[in-house]
């Protein structure tokens, strides 16, 4: 479901829609390092729908051998795309470092290199040309059109509309990117074009319904406010572009309605989180009217009151001190790497504290090893036991469930066939038994279809 690519050819044109990198096994690792299916050199435009690495992860890669066209997306995505490539680039180079040492270890002299450098990475957005707005078609050609509308995803995310006119007849397929929940609160709904002749939409949640939203928060309200009480620190796993600032926006709100106590500390301990907050700040038209209105007030609805932003990591171990009356949202989600493993090991052992995760945890990570109900965690090559309290809360996804897929699709007309893509087959199969009466195909990896 990741590695997000299609490609279009029409009119002479050769147009990508998204150039992702897989995640999850070796055997997709091994993906991105393989051939790409066609020559990067030979791709005119991509059009890119948002800024997390499984859709935008491999266009430094596609610079890299030889794509000189244009990449367009919208503002808020140029810049979080720039922050998310810059990082994902930095990792890949600690990593070939780190195996670069095994290998020599081994005695083998040349190890694999990354598969793109920092450099990589800068020299990618060379590429990165017109910005788009919502609701406004871009040339590409002579008859040949892209309109990018609000996915209601992430911050600029976008479904993306393609018209192409010749001999008297215009066609139009819509790629949906990846689709918002309805009901969150920073982002506005998504907003489908009115028809397409053809629908290729994700399907990540397709077999199933969230949990209500504001149930979610009441969750959130009273896991912290009883930690508090007892005199723990509250850690919340976090990712670190979209659901940090959503978790700052919730507590914002709980303050100001006096859910949560006004005295309590907030540190968002989470260099990329913070520079992804100060482009949500730039970009507030994006979001809902509410938040916008916030911000157009002089009101920060991402600045709760005593938010403590830590770069440093001098900053970062100090937090480790403080035994109760914390709040720490720190990276990564999954308990995979960066700071949050250092504040697991000060917490996770502690009775008085809470560990609250907020988003998906993928098998065989510590965050799933806890939310299974793990005795103990390995941490540092120590094993911790898990005494504090665990909550999952399940609705703050970013993506759209069953029910909110299916209106989305129902919501445009004309189509002739839907194709179901970035989903499990599972998800993909369910999804597909509630689009009766049409056209429905659950294409693979390379497969080719004349539109």
């Amino acid at each position: 479901m990741t590695g997000s690519c299609h490609l279009v050819e029409c009119l002479n044109r050769r147009i990508l829609i998204d150039c992702g990198l897989f995640q999850g096994s070796r055997d997709l690792v091994e993906e991105n390092v393989a051939a790409f299916g066609f020559d990067a050199a030979t791709i005119d435009y991509v059009l890119l729908t948002h800024a997390h690495l499984d859709h935008c992860g491999r266009i430094p890669l596609l610079a890299k051998r030889g794509f000189r066209g244009e990449v367009i997306t919208t503002a808020a995505s140029r810049e979080l795309a720039r922050l998310v490539l810059v990082d994902a680039a930095h990792l890949q180079e600690e990593d070939a470092q780190r195996r670069a040492r095994q290998w020599r270890r081994r005695g083998k002299e040349e190890a694999p290199s990354p598969l793109y450098t920092v450099v990589d990475a800068l020299d990618c957005f060379d590429r990165f040309g017109r910005t788009a707005e919502y609701g406004q078609p871009l040339q590409l050609a002579e008859g040949l059109r892209a309109t990018f509308f609000d996915a209601g995803h992430i911050l600029g995310s976008a479904s993306i509309l393609i018209e192409a006119a010749e001999h008297g007849r215009t066609r139009s397929v819509l790629f949906s990117g990846d689709l918002g929940n309805a009901g969150r609160p920073l982002l506005r709904l998504p907003s489908p074009p009115a028809r397409a002749d053809i629908v290729v939409m994700e399907s990540t949640y397709g077999d199933r319904c969230h949990r209500s939203l504001k149930d979610s928060i009441e969750e959130l309200y009273g896991a912290i406010s009883g930690t508090l009480a007892r005199g723990g620190n509250v850690i919340i796993p976090t990712f670190a572009l979209e659901r940090a600032q959503e978790i700052l926006y919730v507590l914002h709100q709980g303050i100001e309605r006096s859910r949560l106590p006004p005295a309590m500390q907030i540190f968002l301990d989470s260099p990329m989180a913070i520079s992804a907050t100060e482009i949500f700040r730039r970009h507030f038209e994006c979001l809902s009217p509410e938040a916008a209105c916030m911000f157009r007030e002089g009101r920060d609805p991402l600045q709760p009151a005593n938010l403590h932003l830590v770069r440093e990591s001098a900053d970062s171990v100090a937090i480790n001190r403080i035994i109760g009356g914390a709040v720490i949202v720190a990276g990564s989600g999954m308990c995979t790497g960066s700071r949050i493993r250092h504040h697991l090991r000060h917490n996770i052992w502690r009775k008085e504290s809470a560990i609250v995760f907020v988003g998906y945890a993928a098998s065989g990570t510590i965050a799933r090893q806890i939310i299974d109900g793990a005795t103990s965690v390995r941490l540092f090559g120590e094993d911790i036991a898990v005494r504090s309290a665990i909550y999952t809360i399940n609705g703050f996804s970013a993506h759209a469930d069953q029910q909110e897929l299916l209106a989305w699709r129902r919501a445009i007309e004309g189509c002739e066939a839907t194709f179901l893509v970035h989903g499990e087959e599972p998800a993909m199969q369910a999804l597909a038994a509630h689009l009766e009466g049409q056209r429905v195909e659950l294409p693979r990896l390379g497969d080719v279809f004349d539109l």
